[in-house]
C-alpha cells in the first residue's frame, strides 16, 4: 500500500456530526440508517468482554490511548474474568453487556477483543434502551455477531475496528501502520467523515458504487446465515476479511454468500485481508483467493476491490458499518469514502 498517500487521505476526511433519527419505525431491514451520537471531551466509554479473556494488565496500553483522546473509561467486570477461553461465563459476559448497553452514561462500547463467544449471548440481550438511545459499539472479528444483529434488526451504525488487545505496550515501537490505524477508532468515534485510498490491484472489478456499509469477519458473517442476525445486502456495500481459514473454506463461504443471495444485489464487494492457512501437502486446493471471488461474481457488473487494509493485519482501519459510502474503484486505485 502506498502508505503516504493513504494516511494523508485519512487524516485530511472531514467531519460532520448528524443527529440520532428519532421516531424511526424498526423493522427487518431498516431503510433509515440511525447514526449514535459521536464522542466529546471527556465522553465515557465501557470495555467488556463479550467474547474471550483478556486482563487488567493487558488493557492498560488501551485505557492510556482512550485517556489521552481526552475520554473517560469505565471497566467491565468481566475483565480478568475466566471461564476457559472465555472472559468469563455465558452469563457473566452476558450481564456485562447487557448493563453497558442499558447504562445511558455511555458514548460508546468498546470489546477488549475478540475470540469467540459473542453468539452465545445474543439471543439473550435486550436492545430496548440501546434503540431509544443508541451509542458506538466498537469491535471485530467475532464481534461482527454485533454489528450484523445490530445493523440487521435496528440499522444502527457501529465500528469495525481494533480492540484493546491490539494496543501496543511500547507505542515508541510500534509501527506507523498500527498507530495509524488504532487513531483512525478516535477519528471515527469523534466524527469524522472516514475516507480512505488504496492502490489498484489487476484483480479489482473497476466501477462505481453507493450504499450503506456492512460486514465483517466472513465466517461469522457464514455462521449467522438463516438467524436473527443475518445481515440484508440489497443495495449495500459488503466487506469481508478473514484469518486462518484454508482456500477450500474460504471457497465454501463465499459459495454460501452466492448461494443464499448476499451477493446478488449488491452495489459494491471489498475484499479485506485474509491470512490463508498452507493447504496440505497432496490436497491443494488449485486456486487462489482471487479465484474464488471472482467466479462467484462474474455474473454481477458492481465494483470489487481487493486487498483493503481492514482485517487480522496491523493496517485494520476503522470503518462505520451501517453508514453510507461511496466506492469508486478504477486503474489509479481504490477509494471508499463515507458521506
Amino acid at each position: 500500500m502506498e502508505r503516504k498517500k493513504f494516511l494523508s487521505s485519512l487524516f485530511a476526511a472531514g467531519t460532520f456530526v448528524p443527529g440520532v433519527l428519532k421516531g424511526v419505525e424498526l423493522n427487518d431491514d431498516p431503510s433509515v440508517q440511525i447514526v449514535p451520537p459521536y464522542l466529546k471531551q471527556g465522553a465515557l466509554i465501557g470495555i467488556t468482554c463479550p467474547a474471550g479473556v483478556i486482563t487488567a494488565e493487558e488493557l492498560q496500553p488501551a485505557i492510556e490511548k482512550l485517556t489521552s483522546w481526552g475520554f473517560q473509561v469505565r471497566i467491565g467486570n468481566t475483565i480478568g474474568l475466566r471461564d476457559n477461553s472465555f472472559g468469563g461465563t455465558d452469563e457473566q459476559r452476558a450481564a456485562d453487556l447487557q448493563q453497558m448497553l442499558d447504562d445511558e452514561s455511555l458514548a460508546a462500547i468498546l470489546s477488549a477483543r475478540g475470540g469467540y463467544g459473542s453468539v452465545r449471548l445474543i439471543d439473550s440481550l435486550n436492545f430496548e434502551k440501546f434503540k431509544k438511545k443508541p451509542k458506538w459499539i466498537i469491535g471485530f472479528s467475532d464481534i461482527t455477531v454485533l454489528h450484523c444483529h445490530i445493523n440487521r434488526n435496528f440499522g444502527i451504525a457501529s465500528i469495525h475496528s481494533k480492540m484493546c488487545n491490539s494496543f501496543p505496550s511500547d507505542w515508541s515501537k510500534a509501527e506507523p501502520e498500527q498507530i495509524s490505524s488504532i487513531e483512525s477508532i478516535r477519528l471515527a468515534l469523534t466524527g469524522s467523515s472516514m475516507r480512505y485510498n488504496t492502490k489498484p490491484n489487476i484483480n479489482n472489478k473497476i466501477g462505481k458504487a453507493e450504499g450503506v456499509l456492512i460486514g465483517g469477519n466472513l465466517k461469522t458473517i457464514e455462521t449467522l446465515a438463516g438467524t436473527k442476525s443475518d445481515i440484508k445486502t440489497k443495495n449495500k456495500i459488503l466487506f469481508v476479511e478473514d484469518t486462518g481459514e484454508y482456500l477450500y473454506s474460504i471457497d465454501r463461504m463465499f459459495w454460501n454468500l452466492k448461494r443464499t443471495g448476499k451477493l446478488e444485489e449488491l452495489k459494491g464487494l471489498i475484499i479485506g485481508g485474509f491470512k490463508i492457512k498452507p493447504d496440505d501437502p497432496g490436497e491443494e486446493f488449485g486456486k487462489t483467493l482471487y479465484d474464488i471471488v471472482l467466479e462467484k461474481v462474474k455474473k454481477f457488473n458492481y465494483p470489487v476491490c481487493f486487498d483493503f487494509p481492514v482485517g487480522h493485519q496491523k493496517e485494520n482501519y476503522a470503518l462505520k458499518c451501517g453508514s453510507r459510502h461511496k466506492l469508486e474503484v478504477s486503474t489509479a486505485g481504490t477509494q471508499l469514502s463515507e458521506f
